[in-house]
């Protein structure tokens, strides 16, 4: 007899003994979730435990939904079903619950960013009314290239300087949940810069992770790229820089590939409107 509940904030042992047991064997290379990594979703991305729910086969869990919350609508961070259960509806059941709670108590938008390749999962939430809204793209940038001198100073630059001189992306600017401003400013103890100035302005800037993950870069000069592969030419990783999730509107046409970045993999961003059952 399967059941299903709601989680409350005292249920992270819980959400994370259900990802392992429900999410980890679709995806053995990943670490396992513990209870620091869960927490530390919360401050990244906004998850909230009371948009989690978890499936029961008696007193095992057998699926669990990941919800993060913000303004703008809630992100199905994971949804997965343990292999021993899939096709018995388990799935649909957690979208279409956490669906009408939002339909009562909001945000009514609801997203999902599900890899291109993953096709049950992309099949379960067009079955629930989901629909493709864009295709973000992941890059990978090899091995920086000298870029061309451009006037102005190599300075760095914080997360906190960028939100004072209002240079961060804003809430109407297409971008992935993992590189929102909510995320950027979540992380910005992990988060280093480099920026080009002149006398008067922020001209370019990138944020990066020390692994090499960058967060954020945008240039505010019409220059071909010229101040970002200045930046990119300084920076330093253990391995490829990487960003994730690109949507189309975010660069310029062919400005990635004038950057050097290479594709490496694409999600699919569905959204839906909550409803009642």
């Amino acid at each position: 007899m399967s059941s299903y509940r709601f989680c409350r904030t005292d249920d992270v042992s819980l959400l994370v003994d259900a990802l392992n047991h429900s999410w980890s064997p679709h995806f053995p290379g990943e670490p396992a979730m513990t209870p620091e990594t869960f927490k530390r979703s919360i401050r990244d991305l906004q998850v909230w435990c009371s948009s989690c729910m978890v499936a029961f086969a008696g007193a095992d869990p057998i699926a669990v939904l990941i919800g993060a919350k913000r303004t703008s609508g809630t992100l199905i961070h994971k949804i997965a079903v343990h292999p021993d259960h899939l096709r018995q509806g388990h799935g649909r059941h957690l979208l279409t619950s956490l669906s009408s709670k939002l339909s009562i108590l909001g945000p009514p938008r609801m997203f999902a960013e599900v890899p291109e390749n993953n096709a049950p999962t992309r099949e379960l939430f067009a079955a629930c009314g989901y629909v493709q809204e864009a295709v973000l793209t992941d890059y990978v940038f090899d091995c920086p290239v000298p870029g061309q001198r451009v006037e102005g100073f190599v300075i760095p630059v914080t997360v906190d300087d960028l939100a004072a001189n209002d240079l961060l992306p804003g809430a109407d600017q297409p971008m992935c949940w993992e590189r929102s401003v909510e995320t950027l400013t979540a992380r910005k103890d992990e988060t280093e810069g480099l920026a080009v100035a002149s006398d008067e302005r922020i001209e370019a800037f990138v944020l990066r992770l020390k692994d090499g993950e960058i967060l954020s870069m945008r240039s505010f000069v019409e220059d071909d790229g010229a101040r970002l592969k200045q930046l990119l030419s300084q920076l330093s990783a253990p391995g490829p820089f990487r960003i994730q999730r690109v949507h189309r509107a975010e660069f310029s046409n062919g400005l990635m590939d004038v950057l050097g970045f290479r594709p490496a993999g694409v999600h699919v961003l569905y959204a839906a409107k909550a409803r009642s059952a």
